[in-house]
């Protein structure tokens, strides 16, 4: 599945997850993230690289594990991304849902 974001062709699941991680970059997540009513500051960007790398070194990723990061706690992770903010702070980062979230 293919959707327009950032004015490029960018392959996403069903849910709007990116399934090609190569496709993203700031641009394409200030779009996710406006979709999701989230306005990007540099705080957002430093959960997002951690939750990037996090990915990266095949770490599962859930509130509890993230609540417990040095990098922020579970009342901000929830101030930064409401509505769902696992969900949503992933899908920001072009990373995959995250089997902790139903």
């Amino acid at each position: 599945m293919e959707k327009m974001i950032a004015g490029k062709t960018i392959a996403v699941n069903e849910e709007g997850y990116l399934t090609d991680f190569s496709q993203w970059d700031k641009a394409v997540a200030e779009e996710i993230a406006k979709e999701n009513n989230v306005e990007l500051t540099p705080r957002h960007w430093e959960v997002i690289s951690y939750l990037q790398g996090e990915h990266k070194n095949q770490v599962a990723l859930s509130i509890r594990k993230i609540g417990k990061s040095n990098v922020v706690d579970i009342k901000e992770f929830y101030a930064l991304f409401p509505n769902g903010p696992l969900k949503i702070s992933t899908k920001i980062a072009g990373i995959p849902k995250p089997a902790s979230c139903l």
